[in-house]
C-alpha cells in the first residue's frame, strides 16, 4: 500500500479510528489483518487524499483553454462538458476560455497556442492535427511551463502531458464487428473521416479496416475524406461515392456529418443496413432516436474533460501524482440504453 509515503501513520490512524500498530500492520502487508480492516485503512487514506486535495486548490485562479478544431456541434458538446467539470474542481476557481474553429488547419492551430503562450494560461486542452507546426506550439508552451493535454485525437510527438480520450483503435475494431454482426460479410462500407491529419480518425479507421479485413474478407471499403466533418463538404463527397459504388449497404462514420451523409443516401433511394457513428451530439442524439442510424461509439466527455483538467493541475503541481492518459471505455449507444445523464436533458 504506497500511501504510507504520502500520509503519516498517525494521520492515518486517527481518520480511521484504529490504532497506530493497526494501521502499520496493514500498510506493510502483515498476516493477521482482516480484510473489513485493509478496506477501513483503504477508505481512511483516500479521504486524506481528499481533503489534501481541497486544501491545495484552495484559494487558487486557474485558467484553462480549449483550444479545438472540430464541427461545432462537438466542439459544443465538449465546451459544455468542461463547463460542468470545472464547478467540481472547488474551492479553486477554474475559468475557461474557448478557441473554437471548424476547419482543420495546423497554422492556425499553432497561431491560436503562440498567442496562449504569450499572454499566459495554466494549461491547454487542445484537439488539433497531427502536424509538425502544432508539434513545435505545443513545445513552446511546455517550454513557457505551460502544461498541454491532447483530447479525442493525440499528437503522439509532442510533449503534451497525457492524451484523454477513447481508445481509438479499439473504437474502429468494434465498428467493424457491429457492421459484420447486422449488415452481413458482403457489400461495400462507407468509412467517412473528416480529416486524414488527425490522429485519433486515422487511428480508428486503421482499427475498423484491420478489423474487417478478418472479420470480412469479401467487404470492400470506399473512404471519404478530408470534407472536416461539415454538412455542405461531406454531402457533396457522399453523393460521389454513391454513384461510383452503388453497393455501399453500410456506414462508418468517424468523423460526423452524418444529417449529410443520410441525405445523400435518401436522395438514391437506398437506405444502409447499418450505421455507426461516433458521439453523443445533438445531431446523433436524434438521429439514434428515430432510428436513423444504428449505435453511437460513445466515451463520456464529463469524465474525460475532469481527468484533462486534473492532468493539467497535476503538472502544474497544484495536485499531487503525475499526469496519465487512461483510455476511456468504448460505449455501444443504440436506441435502447442512451446514458440517462444525457437522455433528458443535453447540458447533463
Amino acid at each position: 500500500m504506497g500511501a504510507r509515503r504520502d500520509h503519516r501513520v498517525v494521520d492515518i490512524a486517527a481518520q480511521s479510528g484504529l490504532s497506530r500498530a493497526t494501521v502499520d500492520r496493514v500498510l506493510h502487508g502483515r498476516d493477521g489483518v482482516r480484510p473489513e480492516t485493509v478496506a477501513q485503512v483503504a477508505r481512511a487514506v483516500d479521504e486524506l487524499e481528499r481533503q489534501r486535495e481541497q486544501v491545495l486548490l484552495s484559494g487558487r485562479t486557474l485558467i484553462l483553454d480549449l483550444v479545438m478544431q472540430t464541427p461545432e456541434r462537438f466542439a459544443t458538446a465538449s465546451r459544455s462538458a468542461l463547463e460542468t467539470e470545472l464547478r467540481s474542481l472547488r474551492p479553486a476557481v477554474l475559468r475557461a476560455r474557448s478557441h473554437l474553429a471548424e476547419h482543420s488547419d495546423p497554422a492556425a492551430a499553432a497561431a491560436v497556442l503562440d498567442t496562449l503562450a504569450r499572454k499566459g494560461s495554466h494549461g491547454v486542452i487542445l484537439k488539433a492535427p497531427d502536424h509538425p507546426l502544432v508539434v513545435a506550439a505545443v513545445q513552446r508552451l511546455a517550454d513557457r511551463g505551460v502544461p498541454t493535454v491532447t483530447f479525442v485525437t493525440d499528437v503522439p510527438r509532442s510533449r503534451r502531458v497525457a492524451y484523454l480520450g477513447m481508445d481509438n483503435a479499439a473504437a474502429g475494431a468494434t465498428a467493424a464487428y457491429l457492421v459484420t454482426q447486422w449488415a452481413g460479410r458482403s457489400g461495400s462500407v462507407l468509412l467517412t473521416v473528416s480529416h486524414s491529419s488527425f490522429h485519433g480518425e486515422e487511428e480508428r479507421a486503421a482499427g475498423f479496416r484491420r478489423t474487417l479485413a478478418e472479420l470480412a474478407p469479401r467487404r470492400s471499403v470506399h473512404v471519404v475524406n478530408d470534407t472536416d466533418g461539415l454538412d455542405a463538404s461531406i454531402l457533396v463527397a457522399v453523393r460521389g461515392a454513391l454513384a461510383l459504388r452503388p453497393s455501399i449497404n453500410a456506414v462508418y462514420s468517424v468523423g460526423g456529418g452524418n444529417i449529410a451523409t443520410l441525405r445523400a443516401f435518401e436522395e438514391v433511394g437506398v437506405t444502409p443496413r447499418v450505421y455507426v457513428a461516433h458521439d453523443l451530439d445533438d445531431d446523433n442524439r436524434g438521429l439514434l432516436r428515430t432510428r436513423r442510424i444504428s449505435a453511437v461509439l460513445h466515451h463520456d466527455l464529463r469524465a474525460d474533460m475532469r481527468r484533462a483538467c486534473r492532468a493539467l493541475l497535476q503538472a502544474r503541481g497544484v495536485l499531487p501524482g503525475r499526469p496519465s492518459g487512461v483510455p476511456s471505455q468504448v460505449q455501444v449507444v443504440t436506441p435502447y440504453n442512451e446514458p440517462a445523464a444525457l437522455a433528458g436533458d443535453p447540458e447533463a
